[in-house]
C-alpha cells in the first residue's frame, strides 16, 4: 500500500493580527486529515514583528520588546505542541508544503505589510520555498500568504490569487508573479509551477467558506502530485 501524501504546514504565529489565521490553519489541517493525508507543522524560530491584543486590536509589543512573542512558540498553540523549527524542513520528506494566511505571513514570514513589493522574506521561509520548488513538490498558500510565494517565485512567473483585492494584486504583479482573480470557493492552479492558492479570508464571510476553499485547495494540490 502506498504511503499517504504528506503535507508540511508552515505557520506564522497564533492569531490573525500578528500570526497565522487560526480558522484557516485548522480548516486546512482538517481538510488534509479528511482526505487520508498526513501533515507536519513547522514555523520559523524568530520573533514576531509585533504582538497584538486580539480583543482590543491594539499592539502590546513590537520586535525587540521584552514581552514580544516567538513565532515558533506561538504557532505551537495551533499545532498542539506537535511542531518543528522550520530549519528541520527538508522537501524530500514531503509531497507538498502549504502556508495558511493571517498577518503573520506579511509580518513574520515576510515584511510585505510594511514594504509591499520591496519586501524581504525570512531566510528559512525562502529556503523552504526554493527547496520545495526545486524538488517539484506541490506548493500551496491561502489568503495573504501568496504574497510570500510571489516574492520568492516571481522570477518563474508563478500564477497566484489573493481573491479580488486590487492593491495586493498589483503588489504581486510588481514582484513578477501573475495574479488571477478567484472566488472564495475556488483555487488558482498553476500546473507548470505546481502552485495552488485560494483566497480564504481575503474574501470569506464565514468559517464555512474558509473550509470550502481549504478543501478545494487540498484537492487541487493532490491532483498535482
Amino acid at each position: 500500500m502506498m504511503n499517504a501524501p504528506k503535507f508540511a504546514i508552515v505557520l506564522s504565529g497564533c492569531g490573525v493580527y500578528d500570526g497565522s489565521e487560526i480558522q484557516e490553519a485548522v480548516a486546512l489541517m482538517l481538510a488534509i486529515d479528511e482526505r487520508g493525508c498526513e501533515y507536519q507543522c513547522f514555523a520559523p524560530n524568530t520573533w514576531q514583528a509585533r504582538t497584538m491584543d486580539h480583543f482590543t486590536g491594539e499592539s502590546t509589543a513590537i520586535a525587540g520588546d521584552a514581552d514580544n512573542r516567538n513565532v515558533l512558540a506561538e504557532s505551537a498553540r495551533i499545532a498542539r505542541g506537535n511542531i518543528l523549527d522550520l530549519r528541520e524542513f527538508h522537501a524530500d520528506d514531503f509531497d507538498a508544503i502549504v502556508f495558511p494566511g493571517g498577518f503573520g505571513a506579511a509580518l513574520n514570514l515576510s515584511d510585505f505589510a510594511v514594504r509591499g513589493a520591496e519586501c524581504e522574506v525570512n531566510e528559512e521561509v525562502k529556503r523552504a520555498i526554493e527547496e520545495s520548488y526545486a524538488a517539484k513538490i506541490v506548493i500551496g498558500a491561502m489568503c495573504i500568504a501568496p504574497v510570500v510565494l510571489a516574492r520568492v517565485l516571481g522570477k518563474h512567473k508563478v500564477k497566484l490569487t489573493i481573491g479580488r483585492d486590487k492593491d495586493t494584486a498589483k503588489g504581486i504583479c510588481k514582484m513578477g508573479a501573475v495574479h488571477q482573480e478567484c472566488a472564495v470557493d475556488e483555487a488558482c492552479v498553476d500546473d507548470e509551477n505546481r502552485v495552488v492558492t485560494t483566497p480564504a479570508y481575503m474574501l470569506a464571510k464565514s468559517i464555512k467558506q474558509v473550509y470550502q476553499g481549504a478543501g478545494v485547495l487540498v484537492d487541487e494540490m493532490l491532483e498535482l502530485m
